[in-house]
């Protein structure tokens, strides 16, 4: 349970992103995982490889927090989608979600608001930008958003369902209850 000196009560239902995209995943064929996602070249598979790996990249690689080792991806410098010669299965992709939202859910837990604002170098093509707790973790949330909005279009596209997550976060009222 979330402490209200956290910033977990700030986050509240993100993680309903990871829950739906995992419920959506894990029935998936190997031709299924295939499916493209916006180009030709990149298949769901990938794009949720990729989305599981950004949050060890900037949680553990960049921000120091522990948990890489309890996932796929304890390189920084190479993801799952990094060659696309060697296709996931859902289960390996239900536990690269499952195991690296722990780790966000563990920083939420963790991270108070007073700690939003501590910054972290990251290096990129010559370049140093200073990062906060903060900024990584709307990078995160759009992050999840935007692939998860991309694997639900191609999901749907090919009649196999979409994703909800926001379902969890209302609750039905029938007409004059409110």
């Amino acid at each position: 349970m979330s402490d209200s000196s956290t910033v977990a009560p700030f986050y509240k239902g993100w993680h309903l992103f990871n829950a739906s995209l995992s419920e959506a995943i894990a029935p998936l064929s190997a031709a299924q995982l295939a499916l493209p996602v916006g180009k030709a070249d990149w298949p769901i598979w990938a794009s949720v490889s990729h989305l599981a790996g950004t949050r060890v990249f900037w949680l553990c690689h960049i921000f120091k927090e522990p948990g890489a080792e309890t996932t796929p991806f304890t390189d920084p410098n190479v993801g799952w989608e990094d060659d696309l010669s060697h296709p996931r299965g859902a289960d390996e992709l239900v536990h690269a979600l499952r195991s690296t939202w722990s780790i966000v859910e563990r920083c939420l837990e963790t991270w108070t608001p007073e700690t939003l604002e501590q910054e972290m170098p990251r290096s990129s093509g010559g370049t140093v930008r200073m990062h906060t707790r903060q900024s990584v973790l709307m990078r995160m949330i759009t992050h999840d958003a935007f692939h998860s909005g991309e694997i639900s279009l191609a999901l749907g596209s090919h009649g196999l369902g979409s994703l909800e997550p926001w379902t969890g976060l209302s609750r039905v009222v029938t007409a004059g209850a409110r």
